[in-house]
């Protein structure tokens, strides 16, 4: 996850859980197994591996889209008048009204092979 490094605390956890969500659909095997506890409750699966989150300007978001994007690795993105909308439908027509060069980032969410991921993400450090 790129999150830009200047939102409220509760803006970048809601992009994370978006962000998430969007690269669990497009990659089920992110997804581990069912939890169970000692007395046989089963609980929902969790993603199976770390998901590291780092921070962005948005000159470095913007660059950090770029590359992504150039590399050809399918990624989720979240964009500031998101805020704003409710409901999923919402949220794609909004993406859907803009420009790439216009879009507002202020979260990608990439899943990939590690080499590749590394190269996107050079740079940037881990959102604190």
């Amino acid at each position: 996850m790129i999150l830009l490094d200047h939102l409220a605390a509760w803006q970048k956890v809601n992009i994370s859980a978006f962000l998430t969500g969007g690269l669990m659909h497009r990659f089920p095997e992110m997804a581990g197994e069912a939890y169970r506890d000692g007395n046989d409750n089963y609980y929902l699966a969790m993603i199976r591996e770390p998901v590291f989150v780092y921070g962005a300007d948005v000159e470095t978001m913007r660059r950090t889209f770029e590359r992504a994007r150039s590399r050809g690795i399918p990624f989720s993105i979240y964009t500031r008048p998101l805020f704003a909308t409710s409901n999923d439908a919402d949220n794609r027509a909004s993406v859907a009204a803009t420009p790439t060069a216009e879009l507002e980032l202020v979260g990608l969410g990439l899943h990939g092979d590690r080499k590749l991921v590394d190269k996107i993400v050079n740079g940037l450090k881990f959102l604190v």
